[in-house]
């Protein structure tokens, strides 16, 4: 059996993993975890921790630009690892709506389509208290 598949389902199996997935999926923008980080209000050791995971199970791809590490899809060419990706792209929206909302903010603080602001930054504080 494919140990990739098996270890994508493992990866998506945990809730804040299939969270961070789900968003990638649906933003089609590269992510920081320091962006990650105030999308999902969660600590820095999760967020690296959880898209590692995602990484080691071939569903991201890091990219380093200067001083932030991207992460990006994978794209995936096997059927059963497309149909995967697809079941979670499929996923109810209204599920995920929040993490969405602030996932489109953060990245509406960027410049040049760059992260600039670490996390829970004072510009992060006063774009997402306005709502």
């Amino acid at each position: 059996m494919n140990e990739e598949y098996i270890d994508a389902l493992k990866a998506l199996s945990e809730p804040n993993r299939l969270r961070l997935f789900w968003l990638l999926l649906h933003v089609n923008q590269r992510i920081t975890v320091a962006e990650a980080m105030d999308v999902t209000g969660d600590s820095q050791y999760n967020v690296s921790r959880n898209l590692k995971m995602l990484y080691k199970a071939g569903l991201l791809t890091p990219e380093k630009n200067g001083k932030w590490v991207y992460y990006t899809l994978t794209e995936q060419t096997a059927p059963h690892c497309k149909g995967l990706v697809d079941s979670v792209r499929y996923l109810p929206e209204e599920d995920f709506i929040e993490v969405c909302e602030r996932c489109v903010i953060r990245l509406s603080l960027r410049e040049n389509d760059e992260c600039v602001l670490g996390p829970n930054s004072e510009e992060w504080i006063s774009a997402t208290s306005k709502n």
